[in-house]
C-alpha cells in the first residue's frame, strides 16, 4: 500500500440492485480482495483509494432491504456497522427507487449520523424524468447527498470529497430520528437512559435499544451486543408495551417518515415506469411468465450446448497434442513407466478433461446467466416461482440459488445465504444438487444426442437435444420441490414471507458482463475443480494399475457394484465411473470409457459416433441411456459441493445427507425404471 499520512475506513451500505458494487470498484478499482466476515459465510469485498494523500480503506456491507437480522447478510450488516470502528458510512440507493431505499438508510441513521447518502443511477432517473431536490433530501436526511452515476464515474470526484470531510469531521450532520408514538418511545428511552454499554466502538443507544426490544430474547441480545441492562427494567418496558410489537410501531414509522421525505424531494414524471410496468405484465404474469422462462432458459441451453461443442473439441485436441509431446519428452528422459502414467495418463489427463469438458460450457453459460441477472429478470422468475415453491415449503429465493447450481452446485450453495430462515437456508442447500451443474451436462447432451435425437434429421438433433434436455431439468426440479416437501414437514418450516425487489430494467453492460462473470464465476470455479481434479486423476490412475493376484483395483470394485448396477438397469462399470468421479462430475463420463476400454489411462472421445460404438457394444441400450439420465440427474454431488455445504451449513450432518439422498433418490428411480422397461420388454 502507498505511504499516507492518514487511513479512514469507510463502510458501503445499501439495497440489492442500486449499484453499490459499481461505486465500490469505481473508487477502489483493482486495489480490492474478497473474503468473509468475521465468523460469518457471508461474502465480503475490502479496497483502498486515496484522496488528498489520505488512504481511505472501503468496505463493502452486502447487499440488504433491513438491518433485522434474520438473514446472514442483515446479521453480518448490522454488525458491522455496530461492532467496526469506522469514520464514515456512505449509504447507496437508486434514484429511480428512493423511497423504497430510504428504509434502510433510515435504519442506518439510527445507529450512525456519520454518513453520506449517495444517490446513485442518476443517470437512469434523468431518462425517467424524476428530478431529485438533494439539498432537500439532505435537509430532511441531517447529512450530506450527492448524486452519482457511477457507470460513466460522474459525481465520484463529488463523493470522495464528502467522505473525506465527513471522515475529518469538517462537516456537521446531526440526528433526524422523530419520537415515536406513546408507549413505545417511552420504552425505547428507558432502555437508554438505564444500560451500561461494553463497547466502545459504535454503541449508539436509541438503536441498541430499539434491537433489543425488536429480540424475542432481550437478555441474549443485549448480551451480544457487549449490553449490561436490569431485570427489573426490561420487565418495566414490557408492561409498558403491553403487548405491542416494536417492529410493527417501527415499520410504520420509517413508511410514514419515507413518504414524507419522498413528497418533499422528488418530482417523478406520470410516465414513470410505465415501460417497467408493461413488460411485467407479460412477465409476470400466470398465462405467460413460466412459459417465457422456460423459452429464456430453453435459449440459454440451446447456446451454451451448441456453442460448446467447437472450443470443448479444439481444447480436447489440444490437449491430447500436449500429453502426446509429454509422452515423448518423457520417454526420450528416461522416465519409469510407472511415473509417466501417473504423472501424464493420471494427473495431466484428468486435468486436460476437466478443463476441456468445463471451460468452454461456463464461459458461456455464467455469463448469460449474468446478463439476465443485470437486465433484472432474475427476481422476476423468483416471483414467478414463489407460488410453486411455497406449496413446498419454502419460497421463490430457492428457485434463484437452484437457478445458480445449473452453473455450479457449489456456487449455488454458496447462494443459499439470500434464504432468511435458517431451516429453508439448509433444505435450499440440500437440495440444490438436484439442479445439474455443467459438470453433468456433457454426459447428458452426449446420452440425450446418442440414444434419443441421434435417429432425427441433423437440422432437428440440436432443437430436439435441447427440449429433451428441458425436460430432464423440469424433472430434476420436481424432484427437488418433492424433497423439498418432505424436510419442510419434517422440520416444520414457517413459509416464511418472501420480499424481494423487483429492480428496473436495465440494459446491461455487456463487456464488463462477461468479464466479471469470467473472473468472478468462471475461473473461480474452475480453479477449484482443477485443484481437485488432479489428486483425483493419481488415485484413479493407481485403483486402474495396481495389479492384486493378476487384477487391478477397480475391476473389484467393478465386480463389486456389479449386482447393483443390473438392478438399477445400468452395470457396475457405470456406477464405479460415479464413484471414481467423486472428485467432479465432469470427469465421470471419461472414466467410464477407461474402465470399458480397459487401458488404465482417462479417455475422451473425438465423436459422438465413436462414443455411440464404444457404449453399444458394451451392452447400452435406450434403457440403459434412461437410467443413466436418471443417476446423472440424482446422484451423490461433488466434493467441492460436499465441502461447501458443510461449510455453509456449519454441520457435518447436512453435508452426509446431501450426498445420501439424491443418492438414494437415484437408485429408486433407477429401480422403478428398469421394472417398467423389463415389463414393457423394452431392451
Amino acid at each position: 500500500m502507498d505511504k499516507t499520512s492518514q487511513q479512514y475506513t469507510v463502510l458501503l451500505a445499501g439495497n440489492p440492485n442500486v449499484g453499490k458494487s459499481t461505486v465500490f470498484n469505481a473508487l477502489t478499482g483493482m486495489k480490492q480482495h474478497t473474503g468473509n466476515w468475521a465468523g460469518k459465510t457471508v461474502n465480503s469485498a475490502e479496497g483502498y483509494y486515496l484522496y488528498n494523500n489520505t488512504q481511505f480503506k472501503l468496505l463493502d456491507l452486502p447487499g440488504i432491504y433491513s438491518l433485522d437480522a434474520s438473514s446472514p447478510d442483515e446479521k453480518a450488516a448490522a454488525d458491522a456497522l455496530y461492532f467496526t470502528k469506522y469514520d464514515c458510512t456512505v449509504i447507496v440507493i437508486d434514484a429511480t427507487s428512493i423511497e423504497r431505499n430510504l428504509n434502510l438508510v433510515l435504519q442506518i441513521l439510527e445507529m450512525t449520523n456519520k454518513a453520506v447518502v449517495c444517490v446513485n443511477l442518476c443517470d437512469e432517473a434523468k431518462k425517467k424524468k424524476i428530478k431529485i431536490n438533494s439539498d432537500e433530501l439532505s435537509l430532511q436526511l441531517g447529512v450530506p447527498v450527492v448524486k452519482t452515476a457511477a457507470r460513466s464515474k460522474k459525481g465520484l470526484n463529488e463523493l470522495k470529497e464528502i467522505i473525506c470531510k465527513v471522515s475529518e469531521r469538517k462537516i456537521k450532520t446531526y440526528d433526524i430520528i422523530r419520537n415515536l408514538e406513546n408507549h413505545a418511545e417511552k420504552a425505547v428511552r428507558i432502555i437508554s437512559e438505564n444500560m451500561t454499554t461494553n463497547n466502545t466502538v459504535n454503541a449508539k443507544k436509541r438503536w441498541t435499544a430499539l434491537h433489543i426490544l425488536k429480540s424475542s430474547d432481550k437478555h441474549k441480545e443485549a448480551e451480544r451486543l457487549g449490553i449490561t441492562i436490569d431485570d427489573n427494567i426490561l420487565q418495566q418496558t414490557d408492561e409498558l408495551l403491553n403487548g405491542m410489537d416494536i417492529s410493527d410501531v417501527l415499520a410504520n414509522y420509517y413508511v410514514d417518515r419515507c413518504e414524507e421525505i419522498y413528497k418533499y424531494c422528488v418530482i417523478t414524471a406520470s410516465s414513470f415506469c410505465s415501460r417497467d410496468r408493461k413488460i411485467d405484465k407479460i412477465l409476470t404474469s400466470k398465462k405467460f411468465g413460466i412459459p417465457v422462462m422456460l423459452l429464456l432458459f430453453g435459449l440459454i441451453f440451446y447456446i451454451t450446448i451448441i456453442g460448446a461443442n467447437y472450443p470443448s473439441q479444439l481444447l480436447s485436441d489440444f490437449f491430447s497434442y500436449i500429453g502426446t509431446q509429454l509422452n515423448t519428452v518423457t520417454e526420450k528422459a528416461g522416465f519409469y513407466p510407472q511415473i509417466k502414467g501417473l504423472l501424464i495418463d493420471g494427473i495431466y489427463a484428468s486435468l486436460g478433461n476437466v478443463v476441456a469438458v468445463m471451460l468452454p460450457p461456463m464461459a458461456i453459460f455464467f455469463p448469460l446467466f449474468t446478463l439476465l441477472e443485470d437486465l433484472g429478470y432474475l427476481p422476476r422468475v423468483a416471483f414467478n416461482l414463489d407460488s410453486i415453491f411455497r406449496k413446498s415449503g419454502t419460497n421463490g429465493k430457492q428457485a434463484l440459488t437452484m437457478m445458480m447450481g445449473f452453473g455450479c452446485n457449489a456456487c449455488g450453495v454458496t447462494g443459499c445465504r439470500i434464504i432468511d430462515s435458517e431451516a429453508e437456508r439448509n433444505i435450499a442447500a440440500l437440495t440444490n444438487n438436484f439442479s445439474p451443474c455443467n459438470g453433468r451436462f456433457p454426459t447428458l447432451i452426449a446420452v440425450i444426442s446418442i440414444f434419443f435425437a441421434g435417429s432425427m434429421p441433423f437440422w432437428l438433433r440440436s432443437g430436439a437435444s435441447t427440449l429433451i434436455l428441458v425436460a430432464v431439468i423440469l424433472f430434476s426440479i420436481f424432484v427437488s420441490l418433492i424433497v423439498t416437501k418432505i424436510f419442510a414437514k419434517i422440520l416444520k418450516t414457517k413459509n416464511n414471507s418472501f420480499i424481494m425487489e423487483l429492480p428496473p430494467y436495465r440494459i446491461p453492460q455487456i463487456g464488463k458482463t462477461i468479464i466479471r462473470s469470467l473472473f468472478d464465476r468462471t475461473i473461480f470455479v474452475l480453479g477449484r475443480a482443477v485443484v481437485v481434479a488432479a489428486p483425483a486423476g493419481a488415485i484413479i490412475w493407481l485403483l486402474a494399475n495396481i495389479d492384486i493376484n493378476g487384477n487391478s483395483i477397480v475391476n473389484y470394485l467393478i465386480s463389486f457394484l456389479e449386482p447393483l448396477g443390473r438392478i438399477m438397469g445400468l452395470d457396475g462399470t457405470i456406477l464405479t465411473g460415479f464413484l471414481l468421479g467423486f472428485p467432479a462430475n465432469e470427469i465421470v463420463l471419461p472414466i467410464t470409457l477407461m474402465l470399458y476400454l480397459n487401458n488404465g489411462t482417462m479417455t475422451d472421445y473425438s465423436s459422438l459416433s465413436e462414443l455411440q460404438n464404444i457404449l453399444v457394444s458394451n451392452g447400452w441400450t435406450l434403457k440403459t441411456a434412461v437410467c443413466m439420465l436418471i443417476f446423472t440427474l440424482m446422484h451423490f454431488p461433488c466434493s467441492t459441493t460436499c465441502i461447501t455445504v458443510k461449510k455453509e451449513t456449519g454441520s457435518l450432518k447436512w453435508a452426509i445427507l446431501s450426498f445420501i439422498i439424491p443418492t438414494v433418490c437415484g437408485i429408486i428411480c433407477c429401480i422403478f425404471s428398469n421394472v417398467i422397461f423389463n415389463l414393457l420388454g423394452i431392451a
